[in-house]
C-alpha cells in the first residue's frame, strides 16, 4: 500500500519539464533593447542633473564671495569660532523643541479629530456643538500664531489665577496646540466628508449605530485619505516650536539668542537654523514618501 501511494504521489516527468520550461523566461531582443535604452537615458539624465547642479553651485558661490560686503558678512554670520561655541548650547535647547513636538503633536491630532467629529455631527440637537467647533476653527485659523503665543504666554500669567501654571513651556505648548488643532481639524473634516454617504448607509443597514458607523467605517477611511496633510502640519509645528522662546523658555532659538546678545555675532542663529533644517528634512522626506505611496495605491485602484 505504501509503495502504491509513493508512486501515485510522485510528480510526472512531463509536468516537471513543463514547470521548468515555464520558469526559464527569456526576454525578447526588443525588450532587452528597450531596457538598455531606458538605462542609458537614466544615466544621461543623472549626469546632466549633476552637471547642472555643480555649475549652479559654482555660479552662486562666485556671486556671493565676490560681493563687496562678503568679508563683513562672513565675519558676522559665518564665524567658525562662534559656531563652535553655539552648537552645544543649541543642541541642548533643541531637546526642548523635540519634546514640545512630541507632546503637542499628539495633542493636536487628538483635539483636531474631536473638533472634526463635532463639526460633522448630524441632527439639530448638535447644532450648538457644531457652531462652537466652527467658531473655534475660524478664530484660531485666522489668528496669527505669534499673537496667540503672546496672549497665552504673557496674558495668562498676568491674570494671577490660582492653580494656573505660569511655565512658559506649558503655556507656549498650549498656544501651539490651540492653533494647529484648528488646521488639523479642517483636514480631518474634509476626510470625513469625502467618505461617500453610502458607506454610512451600508453600515447602518448591517445593524451598526451612528457612533459605530463613524468609528469603524467612516473614520478609518477618512484618516487613511488624509494622512499626508497632518504630517505636513507636524513639519510646520516642529519649526514653530522655536516661537516659545518669546516667553523666556530656553530652547534652541533662545540659546542662540543668548549668545548673540552677548557677542553681537549672528552665527548662532545660522547654527540654530541649520539644526532645525537637519531635523525637519527627514520628516519632510517621510511625508513625501507617504504621499507618493498613497498616490500609487490610488492610481492602481487599491484601498486608500
Amino acid at each position: 500500500m505504501t509503495l502504491v501511494k509513493e508512486e501515485s504521489g510522485g510528480e510526472p516527468e512531463g509536468d516537471s519539464g513543463d514547470g521548468e520550461a515555464r520558469e526559464a523566461y527569456v526576454p525578447s531582443p526588443r525588450r532587452i533593447e528597450r531596457e538598455r535604452y531606458k538605462r542609458s537615458r537614466a544615466r544621461r539624465a543623472t549626469a546632466i542633473a549633476a552637471l547642472s547642479t555643480l555649475v549652479t553651485g559654482i555660479v552662486l558661490y562666485l556671486v556671493v564671495v565676490n560681493a563687496p560686503g562678503w568679508p563683513r558678512t562672513k565675519e558676522t554670520f559665518f564665524s567658525a569660532q562662534y559656531a563652535r561655541e553655539a552648537f552645544p548650547k543649541v543642541l541642548e535647547g533643541l531637546w526642548l523643541n523635540v519634546r514640545l513636538l512630541l507632546v503637542c503633536g499628539a495633542a493636536v491630532l487628538v483635539l483636531g479629530m474631536l473638533i472634526a467629529v463635532a463639526r460633522t455631527l448630524r441632527g439639530p440637537v448638535f447644532f450648538p456643538l457644531r457652531a462652537l467647533a466652527a467658531a473655534y476653527t475660524d478664530f484660531f485659523r485666522g489668528l496669527p500664531l505669534i499673537i496667540n503665543l503672546m496672549i497665552v504666554v504673557l496674558g495668562v500669567p498676568a491674570l494671577r489665577l490660582q492653580g494656573i501654571t505660569v511655565d512658559p513651556v506649558l503655556l507656549g505648548g498650549t498656544a501651539l496646540t490651540l492653533t494647529y488643532s484648528a488646521y488639523v481639524a479642517e483636514v480631518f473634516r474634509a476626510g470625513i466628508e469625502s467618505v461617500h454617504p453610502s458607506q454610512r448607509a451600508a453600515a447602518r443597514s448591517l445593524g451598526l449605530s451612528n457612533r459605530q458607523a463613524l468609528r469603524y467605517v467612516v473614520l478609518p477611511q477618512a484618516v487613511r485619505r488624509q494622512v499626508p496633510p497632518p504630517l505636513n502640519d507636524l513639519v510646520s509645528l516642529q519649526k514653530d516650536t522655536g516661537l516659545v522662546s518669546i516667553g523666556g523658555a530656553v530652547d534652541a532659538v533662545r540659546a542662540a539668542d543668548i549668545i548673540v546678545g552677548r557677542s553681537l555675532n549672528y552665527t548662532p542663529y545660522i547654527v540654530a537654523g541649520l539644526v532645525f533644517v537637519a531635523l525637519t528634512i527627514p520628516m519632510t522626506r517621510f511625508t513625501d514618501w507617504v504621499t507618493a505611496r498613497m498616490d500609487r495605491r490610488q492610481a492602481q485602484g487599491g484601498s486608500i
